[in-house]
């Protein structure tokens, strides 16, 4: 059974979110509060996905996507965000999260299509060749789904991962923002364009040397980014 952990302190919107996930074969494991979410992970070590709420009565789910992260877990995270709130999208995905769907829920069928294509990207690269990619300093492992640079590990989130070897694949190559949207989030991924800036915003973080004066992966003004080295 595919796990997630759906974190809402509102108990109608998480029975809501819990049967609609379980009629769509998954095993929802409930938590109302930052510290219950992370006793489930304990509990529950196989979770490889979490459906995360900003507002809680202990925390906030920002708190809660920077300690998952924190612990090196690679599971997808998807923020609950208040449609009105701009900057809660963008804080979300900068803590370390993978996507965000926004309340009040427009549409179930959006928010288990995200869920879907977001498990399938965080359980796929098993069959995936047990091959190296070098591009410079940077040493990417398609077995491990690991990336080094110098020698010395950078932790990625599988959607970052998932960048990092469109673009360590095509050096050199510009690639529009829609092109990394569908090669990344799938091909009927309907979320906007600016999360891929905000990921790449936060994986420049992790992989420049001079965040604010990137060389690895650079702006294509008007189109996408390329990878320089």
């Amino acid at each position: 059974m595919k796990k997630i952990l759906v974190l809402e302190d509102e108990s109608s919107i998480r029975s809501f979110l819990v049967i609609n996930l379980r009629r769509s074969g998954y095993e929802p494991i409930e938590a109302e509060t930052g510290e219950e979410a992370f006793r489930q992970l304990q509990l529950h070590p196989d979770i490889n996905l979490a459906l995360l709420d900003i507002m809680l009565p202990d925390t906030d789910g920002f708190e809660v996507c920077r300690k998952i992260r924190a612990s090196g877990s690679k599971m997808g995270i998807i923020m609950l965000t208040a449609r009105s709130q701009e900057m809660d999208k963008v804080t979300g995905l900068m803590t370390g999260a993978d996507d965000y769907v926004t309340k009040p829920l427009a549409s179930i069928a959006e928010l288990t299509a995200r869920v879907d294509a977001l498990y399938r990207r965080v359980g796929g690269g098993d069959n995936e060749d047990p091959t190296e990619i070098v591009r410079g300093a940077f040493r990417l492992s398609t077995r491990n789904r690991t990336l080094e640079k110098n020698g010395v590990r950078i932790r990625l989130t599988q959607v970052e991962y998932a960048i990092v070897k469109l673009f360590m694949d095509n050096p050199g190559k510009a690639l529009s923002r829609e092109e990394i949207l569908s090669s990344v989030w799938g091909k009927d991924y309907n979320g906007e364009l600016k999360i891929v800036d905000v990921n790449i915003r936060r994986l420049r973080l992790k992989v420049e040397d001079d965040p604010q004066n990137p060389t690895c992966i650079t702006t294509v003004w008007g189109y996408g980014y390329k990878w320089g080295i």
